[in-house]
């Protein structure tokens, strides 16, 4: 509808002496429906060149118009805003595919593309700290966008299996047998300036695997970790096509990097880029011990995955903090890979804080992704164990990935995030679980109206309605969260369907065996499948008893 009424809008502004692309049209959704469902300014936009007042040259533009196919009326509003009103057949329209189609909301905007998301990337012999759990709910929610716009869509974990991290992790276990290794890491982390030479050497033999001992303790931890993490993935709805480890992309990169000494130079023993010739800063690529940075391991990484899968386009998830050190990164791979530096994206994210302002708990310690995510589950725990689920554990955890993850998505990617418990659980307002209890009562109605035989059938004579127009919106809404890849279109929207659709039912009895109760559970059938749809997009599990 909308590119068909910017090519109607195109005809009408070429009959009142106006030449214009349809695509270069402004076509916008008013902020209140009572103002149609489209509404563009192009009279606003060129009234100085036709030489007219706006407000006539849009009354001019609407004469033009004639009737459109799908449009009820078209009218002329404020200083020259032309809006538009759907036709109850567009809405019926809308309305039955919402009902019928198991992929509603989708389009093949993407169609033929293969696309790699690499997001998640915790670290093995680590913590899963909050930046990961950030990294998942916007990387998982990106994947599915592309997925729900045609792209055949692969995705990465990027995981750091060896380094200095690892070193102090071996070394802290090696002191403190009894730690996890989470613990231990931190115990290696606290002591590595009074304990240097000693963990740099470790940090050596696991590169080199010339100890036995300390392969062994390697082997045993990061097993440990990444089956761990495994977990993890499975309560929030992930599973990785691809797994890559920097202990594969070091050996790459550093190949790369030497291959190119007119593009790295020696610096005081150590190999750099200097960023300064295109506005960037000097990053080392190797140190002068001979070990790769994390920016030749990014060098290696990008050639794997080229090697991995043809790719039309590979994005990576990455905390906002990274951004000037992924520029120099980038830039160095344009020089020395260019191909596959053009395909390649990053989408940053902010950071994650309490109202208190620090991301930690009570104690004082920093609290993890994990640990985090295991709160909010405990916190369900009672409220599930009051509702009709027949797995209140399974429920609460869904409950808190909602919970978590539609704070997190709730707003533009590159901004920080405050992170309130009792908002987030909150079955009222601004909050993933309030999206889920608003389908579950939409599923149950229409469970209740199947039980009963009673059709869903949407009646184009009823009297138009708010929700009904507004579900219309589903299809466009999906496809620019993909386009901008930005979840937030989408968790903004789902939350004016489901307020809507929860006023209206506070309004109406459904099922009340009148002529008018199949159009309303068309409706509301209609409501339950947007919002599963739009909550499976997000990453968000839909149970059907709450």
């Amino acid at each position: 509808m909308r590119e068909s009424l910017k090519e109607v809008i195109a005809e009408a502004l070429g009959k009142v002496g106006i030449s214009i692309a349809s695509e270069k049209i402004t076509l916008e959704h008013p902020a209140e429906l009572k103002n149609g469902d489209y509404s563009t300014g192009v009279a606003l936009q060129f009234a100085k060149q036709a030489g007219k007042n706006p407000k006539m040259l849009a009354e001019e533009i609407v004469a033009a118009l004639g009737s459109i196919d799908g449009v009820a009326k078209s009218e002329v509003a404020g200083p020259g805003f032309i809006n538009f009103y759907l036709a109850p057949n567009e809405l019926a329209d809308a309305v039955n595919q919402a009902t019928t189609e198991d992929m509603w909301g989708s389009n093949h905007d993407l169609k033929d593309k293969k696309i790699m998301v690499e997001y998640t990337d915790p670290n093995p012999f680590k913590e899963f700290h909050i930046g990961h759990l950030m990294s998942n709910a916007i990387g998982e929610s990106i994947a599915r966008l592309l997925q729900f716009s045609g792209a055949s869509l692969v995705r990465a974990n990027y995981q750091g299996d060896v380094g200095p991290h690892v070193a102090k992790a071996i070394w802290g276990k090696m002191k403190h047998p009894e730690m996890t290794w989470g613990q231990a890491y931190a115990a290696g982390s606290a002591e590595y300036e009074a304990h240097k030479n000693e963990i740099d050497a470790i940090n050596k033999k696991v590169y080199e695997k010339s100890n036995p001992g300390i392969n062994s303790l390697y082997d045993a931890g990061r097993k440990e970790s990444l089956e761990h993490f495994e977990e993890l993935y499975k309560i929030l709805g992930t599973k990785f096509d691809h797994y890559f480890f920097e202990s594969e992309t070091a050996g790459k990169g550093i190949e790369v990097v030497k291959a190119h000494p007119e593009v790295f130079e020696e610096s005081d023993g150590a190999t750099v880029y200097k960023g300064e010739k295109v506005g960037l800063h000097t990053r080392v690529f190797i140190t002068s011990k001979g070990l790769p940075t994390y920016e030749t391991k990014e060098l290696g990484l990008a050639e794997l995955k080229s090697e991995k899968e043809t790719l039309d386009e590979s994005i990576t998830i990455t905390a906002h903090e990274q951004a000037d050190y992924f520029k120099v990164v980038l830039a160095a791979m344009k020089e020395v890979l260019p191909d596959i530096a053009a395909k390649i994206r990053h989408v940053s994210h902010g950071m994650m804080r309490l109202p208190t302002g620090k991301m930690s708990s009570r104690t004082g310690d920093v609290i993890t992704g994990e640990s985090l995510l295991n709160e909010l589950i405990e916190a369900a725990k009672d409220r599930a164990k009051e509702s009709r689920a027949e797995d209140h554990h399974l429920l609460a955890q869904q409950v808190a990935v909602a919970a978590v993850k539609y704070q997190i998505l709730k707003q533009a990617s590159g901004k920080d995030i405050i992170f309130d418990k009792e908002r987030a659980l909150s079955l009222e307002g601004d909050s993933g679980p309030y999206l889920q209890y608003a389908h579950a009562r939409t599923y149950a109605v229409v469970e209740k109206a199947a039980a009963q035989n009673i059709m869903s059938r949407f009646d184009e004579n009823a009297p138009v309605t708010d929700l009904s127009r507004l579900l219309h919106r589903f299809p466009e809404v999906v496809a620019r969260a993909s386009r901008e890849r930005e979840p937030h279109h989408l968790t903004t929207y789902l939350l004016e369907v489901a307020s809507m659709f929860n006023s209206w039912y506070a309004q109406e009895q459904i099922l009340d065996g009148g002529s008018a109760q199949a159009h309303k559970v068309a409706l509301t059938s209609a409501v339950s499948h947007t919002l599963k749809n739009g909550l499976w997009i997000l990453g968000i599990p839909t149970p059907h008893k709450m």
